[in-house]
């Protein structure tokens, strides 16, 4: 692992967490003053916002950021070709949310708030363009203080709206103007990076850019419906109190779900170059695995141990329904966490149409699974089917990757697993004895730590030695 990955890994991990430590903050409070159903309301339509926003995309910043690694002198005149694409598909995406916003839920108080969606997804698309371009150029650092400053607005606004005045329709609109602060930052903070945006497009790159982004785009779509169709469904087969208790199950998930794509964005860049030397590919490629298995095996035990007293402590007891939701999502970032640095490394080889028909068919069948689960395990259901498509096609997407550039990982984590069980043997003795929920996890990181330091696991040696202040870090 060199010390740019490191570097950029920091970034990304201190931008995303403490955005999203922020966004959370929020999201709970409002849980906890807004109540399930209202809750619920909104839960659903920022859910619809994701889903939109990744629609948008279909793989178009993955492609910039790959392009512009590889090319620099290319990176305007594939920005301002996306761009133009980008804008294209945001307008047709705000036509049919407004003509269709009553169509899209049977949760009458979601529907005023369809209205406000389409701007959280303009200004949320255009923003990720320009962390694509960070990225591209590795200054994680502009991503990660964007990140940092949009959330601290969604918060901020938040909270003087949940205060004042607390409605779902209120906080629909804060989250609008978060957003926005947080486009017009990155649009200041890359203003010598975009100049020329709109002389460089080159239509002669529209068809490289769609042929090339399109299979990725529906990969990435993939995990995206996975995470929020549940909602979407919920919408429209239960109570929006259900979809509340849901969506809380889901947020701390959702919250985990940064390391991985961290994790995979930082080694991107470096396993784009290496893919015509295919045995330093591997051993990046392993390195970031095992990373996403030293977060992915400890949080995965940690979390089914303590999903009840983590939902009751976050929420309160209203929300006691979404503990079995919570504990079965749990199951998911054992399986989440690799597939994101898979999926990336797929990419580089430009072999992502290979797995096209099975990204499809999984969001087929992640949707079949909950039609037909919801009626009889209700939001258990939803859960549940995130887990079984999750599982399948990431074993389709481990083999697929094995047959592109064979890898081992399982040799790499002889001391990760043993770790990880002995620290989930604290934290269950911990839980048992009756301390507190906040306590133990604290205590459980650190031990989990310490036994690895104490075991002489070579990935905690690496880190460390980079965050030393003589490696200019």
């Amino acid at each position: 692992m060199n010390k740019i990955i490191v570097k950029n890994a920091l970034w990304l991990f201190t931008g995303q967490t403490i955005g999203r430590i922020f966004r959370v903050f929020i999201l709970i409070y409002s849980a906890r003053v807004l109540g399930a159903a209202s809750w619920g309301a909104l839960s659903y339509v920022l859910s619809l916002a994701a889903f939109f926003t990744i629609f948008s995309d279909i793989g178009i910043n993955a492609l910039v950021m790959k392009e512009a690694s590889k090319n620099p002198g290319s990176r305007l005149k594939y920005l301002s070709t996306a761009f133009f694409i980008k804008a294209v598909i945001l307008t047709t995406i705000i036509i049919f949310a407004l003509v269709f916003r009553n169509y899209l839920t049977n949760i009458e108080e979601a529907k005023p708030l369809i209205g406000l969606m389409v701007f959280i997804v303009v200004f949320d698309a255009l923003r990720n363009l320009g962390s694509s371009i960070a990225r591209a150029m590795e200054k994680m650092e502009i991503e990660s203080g964007v990140n940092i400053f949009t959330n601290a607005a969604i918060m901020v606004i938040g909270f003087i709206v949940l205060k004042t005045n607390p409605t779902s329709y209120l906080m629909m609109l804060a989250y609008v103007l978060g957003t926005a602060a947080g486009f017009l930052a990155m649009v200041f903070v890359l203003r010598n990076h975009i100049k020329g945006l709109f002389s460089y497009f080159d239509k002669r790159l529209v068809r490289p850019i769609f042929s090339s982004a399109w299979p990725f785009g529906i990969i990435g779509l993939t995990s995206v419906i996975m995470i929020n169709i549940d909602v979407l469904i919920l919408g429209w087969m239960v109570s929006a109190a259900e979809v509340g208790f849901y969506a809380a199950a889901q947020r701390p998930i959702q919250f985990f779900y940064i390391l991985p794509s961290i994790i995979a964005s930082t080694f991107f860049p470096t396993l784009a170059r290496l893919i015509k030397s295919k045995n330093d590919f591997r051993s990046i490629f392993e390195q970031g695995l095992k990373i996403s298995f030293l977060f992915s095996i400890p949080m995965t035990i940690g979390g089914v141990i303590l999903a009840k007293p983590i939902i009751v402590g976050l929420y309160g007891l209203e929300y006691l329904p979404a503990t079995i939701s919570f504990l079965i999502l749990c199951l998911t970032l054992i399986i989440t966490f690799p597939t994101s640095i898979i999926i990336n490394a797929i990419f580089a080889f430009d072999k992502q149409r290979s797995v096209l028909p099975y990204s499809i068919a999984g969001i087929i069948s992640n949707t079949v699974l909950n039609i037909l689960l919801i009626p009889y395990l209700g939001i258990a259901g939803c859960a549940l089917a995130t887990l079984i498509n999750q599982t399948a096609i990431n074993i389709y997407l481990w083999i697929k990757m094995k047959n592109i550039n064979y890898f081992t990982i399982f040799n790499h984590l002889t001391k990760i697993i043993p770790a990880s069980f002995i620290m989930g043997g604290l934290t269950l003795i911990l839980e048992l004895s009756g301390v507190n929920v906040w306590i133990n996890l604290a205590v459980s990181v650190v031990f989990y730590f310490a036994v690895l330091w104490g075991f002489n696991e070579g990935t905690l040696k690496i880190l460390y030695s980079y965050l030393r202040p003589k490696n200019g870090l």
